[in-house]
């Protein structure tokens, strides 16, 4: 049976592409932490996205979510012009610490602490 493929979740890997190539452009004009857009989670209404971002260095994660959010507006109104949408869903960023909690298994695993 095929999966039929809702628009919410054509609307998120549409932001995931577009927040990913904006939260870039923010890192570099603004000197800010590596990080990536990891996923994208948009609200069945489409007013709200949750982004998941992950930092190539975990200890300045922090620094980099709280600069994210407040670059918000800046990065909100750069994606209205990318995307044909009737309204721009509300950005909130989040650190996706998934990647951080999967090292630390595979640590666990090969023995070490």
């Amino acid at each position: 049976m095929k999966r039929s493929f809702t628009r919410t979740d054509r609307v998120s890997a549409q932001l995931r592409r577009d927040v990913g190539q904006l939260v870039h452009e923010a890192v570099r004009e603004h000197g800010l932490p590596s990080v990536s857009v990891s996923d994208v989670e948009v609200t069945r209404d489409l007013a709200h996205a949750k982004v998941f971002v992950t930092a190539l260095e975990p200890e300045r994660a922090r620094e980099a979510v709280k600069a994210l959010k407040g670059l918000t507006k800046e990065i909100r109104y750069e994606l209205g012009k990318r995307v044909r949408m009737r309204a721009v869903p509300e950005l909130h960023f989040h650190y996706d610490d998934s990647v951080d909690r999967g090292e630390r298994i595979e640590a666990l695993l090969r023995g070490e602490s």
